[in-house]
């Protein structure tokens, strides 16, 4: 893929000190730290090293990556690393998508108490799949699957919701059999709508109940129990969304579909059309008319502003394993699974092997590296070597 000609560093670096002023009272220090690690990514700032090519001799110096998961240039590495472990875990069947969200009158709550509840959407979302699974009237099974968080919409905006990834069939009660789906869809949307809407209010109620939430600007007159009480009753009389996908294909599917989801962050920097110290373009896509392109401008500081509602809270997994795929059962319940599906054990997929040198820009040869260099040496050597730096985007 092409190097797009704008990138969010850019607005990062042309708004970014006129955006700190005007929110200085309400930015997390979370979000600062996003904001100085984009900025400096694959900069000088941050060090980086000297290559020379194996035949030519070239030299080139490219600059270190800030490796921070919200960064839109630092997630390749990252993905192509964890499906290198994924590979190993797929079994020959055929792969669901599913996707659990909630209401939009939920979403100032949830802001307000990310960790609490994007975990409670975890939960919820994954307590739901596996009692539906495991009930005769429809799958009968024990299943596994993986969960990731994803909290925009295509504008940036937020919008909540888990994709969940789950195996077409399970195991059955007794482990003596696999299951497979009684009908060409895995499970019914609309049990799993009306399940996964009573465990999240109920959920949502414990954790009112332990004084567990947080309350401000709009939200503070939920903090009253009659008033809490009738939201919950609002949200139960909902219809909430689980949208199933149909199922695509065998392992040799599930790892390229399972990349586009899994190390996303709010946007790329090949969606932005054009930046300015005042505005940003952007493109994206109108999933209620059929996912027609459409472009959007919006005020540098706004864009940063939408950017950053997306930082997740320190240490937060959106990546988690569930069913027979949870880390305690994994190895012990994946060997039974591909036993009882006659599978051998899975070979090592091309497209995942990433070469550890790359190619030299002049005659191709494998460049090899020569030196690291901290910022300081950095600083000198751009100016006796300009012709060797390289943007290592």
């Amino acid at each position: 893929m092409s190097r797009p000609p704008f990138e969010v560093a850019d607005i990062i670096r042309t708004a970014g000190d006129s955006f700190r002023q005007r929110y200085s009272a309400s930015l997390t220090w979370p979000q600062r730290k996003v904001l100085d690690a984009i900025a400096r990514c694959r900069t000088a700032a941050l060090g980086g090293h000297r290559d020379a090519c194996v035949n030519c001799g070239h030299q080139a110096i490219s600059y270190n990556s800030c490796r921070n998961r919200h960064c839109p240039k630092c997630q390749t590495a990252a993905r192509d690393q964890w499906l290198r472990k994924r590979q190993q875990e797929l079994l020959p069947v055929g792969y669901y998508h599913l996707v659990f969200s909630i209401p939009h009158e939920l979403v100032p709550l949830m802001w307000q108490n990310k960790r609490q509840l994007f975990s409670l959407l975890f939960e919820a979302s994954a307590a739901t799949l596996l009692e539906v699974s495991a009930d005769p009237k429809h799958l009968g099974a024990q299943t596994g699957f993986l969960s990731i968080l994803h909290t925009w919409g295509q504008t940036l905006t937020p919008h909540p919701h888990i994709h969940c990834v789950v195996p077409g069939g399970g195991l059955a009660p007794d482990h003596s059999r696999w299951v497979s789906p009684h009908y060409s869809f895995l499970l019914p949307v609309k049990v799993l709508s009306r399940v996964f809407r009573g465990k999240f209010v109920a959920r949502l109620r414990r954790l009112f109940a332990r004084d567990q939430l947080r309350f401000f600007g709009e939200c503070m007159p939920l903090h009253n129990q009659k008033r809490f009480a009738v939201f919950l009753r609002t949200l139960y009389r909902q219809d909430w969304v689980v949208y199933a996908k149909p199922p695509f294909g065998g392992p040799e599917h599930v790892l390229h579909y399972l990349a586009r989801y899994t190390h996303r962050v709010a946007i790329s920097n090949h969606r932005l059309l054009s930046v300015s110290a005042a505005e940003v373009c952007f493109r994206w896509k109108d999933y209620a008319h059929h996912g027609r392109q459409r472009t959007l401008t919006l005020a540098s500081e706004e864009f940063l502003r939408r950017f950053l509602q997306h930082v997740l809270p320190r240490g937060f997994p959106r990546i988690r394993y569930f069913g027979f795929l949870a880390n305690r059962r994994r190895a012990r319940m994946l060997p039974l699974c591909r036993a009882l599906l006659h599978q051998a054990l899975p070979q090592e997929i091309p497209f995942l092997e990433k070469p550890s040198l790359w190619t030299c820009p002049h005659c191709h040869g494998l460049m090899h590296l020569v030196e690291r260099m901290t910022a300081s040496k950095l600083f000198f050597a751009e100016h006796v070597e300009e012709k060797y730096r390289l943007d290592s985007s």
